[in-house]
């Protein structure tokens, strides 16, 4: 056989033991049928959803409202809730005012412009249920001061109905021509047999009341109904 025969053959198969030996490395690193890995990617936070606010609906001008979570600005102190007033008796069981919507729109509007002369309201009654006309009756049955339930309500029971006076930014009572159920002359609005300062703060109240659509009762300085009328509540119960 002639030598350059030799080193082709020779060569083969050195060849092929490199291909064999190569075969056998990557067996040994490379498991067969491995699974891919997948490579890792970024964890984004899940997007926030931005809910939108609610608007709270604005009442109807009817709907009943606690005075006092529209002007908290006022102050009040329920004649009739203690045993503070003439009958001498408790004749509503709630200490917080409540009238209709519309009334108080109107009560905030007299207020602001009291707050700029350093004033405000004082409330001593607002809505008053026709369970305590009856009592109201029973004590005084005299019709100049309290309504007749046996021949129609008083405008309390309507809920557009406020007995207030005037008090100064601490809520200390301003002068005025008599106290609040004084059921004699020194109560209208003559103001003839009061101290100048009384009348003219009495005639602000009234001012500034009709101002702003409440009509004045003669006999009672104190005593004002919204010029817009609606119906005898019966079922409607202050909590």
């Amino acid at each position: 056989m002639k030598p350059r025969f030799l080193i082709l053959i020779l060569a083969f198969c050195l060849l092929l033991c490199a291909c064999k030996k190569e075969e056998t490395t990557m067996e040994t690193t490379t498991a067969p049928n491995a699974p891919v890995q997948a490579l890792p990617t970024e964890t984004l936070p899940p997007e926030t959803e931005t809910q939108p606010e609610t608007a709270v609906p604005e009442p109807a001008p009817e709907d009943f409202v606690r005075v006092l979570d529209y002007i908290p600005d006022m102050y009040q102190e329920l004649k009739y809730a203690a045993d503070r007033n003439f009958t001498g008796q408790v004749i509503y069981d709630f200490s917080d005012a409540y009238l209709r919507y519309g009334t108080v729109k109107k009560l905030a509007a007299v207020c602001n412009d009291l707050a700029e002369l350093g004033l405000s309201l004082k409330i001593w009654d607002g809505f008053r249920p026709v369970s305590a006309q009856f009592k109201l009756w029973e004590v005084c049955p005299d019709p100049t001061f309290v309504a007749n339930p046996e021949k129609g309500f008083s405008s309390h029971s309507r809920g557009n109905t406020v007995d207030v006076t005037l008090v100064d930014r601490d809520g200390n009572e301003l002068e005025m021509p008599s106290e609040f159920d004084d059921f004699s002359a020194k109560a209208n609005r003559d103001f003839s047999d009061c101290t100048e300062t009384a009348a003219a703060h009495a005639q602000l109240l009234e001012v500034l009341m009709e101002k702003h659509g409440f009509y004045g009762y003669f006999d009672e300085w104190w005593h004002f109904y919204d010029n817009d009328q609606y119906p005898v509540e019966e079922t409607f119960s202050p909590s």
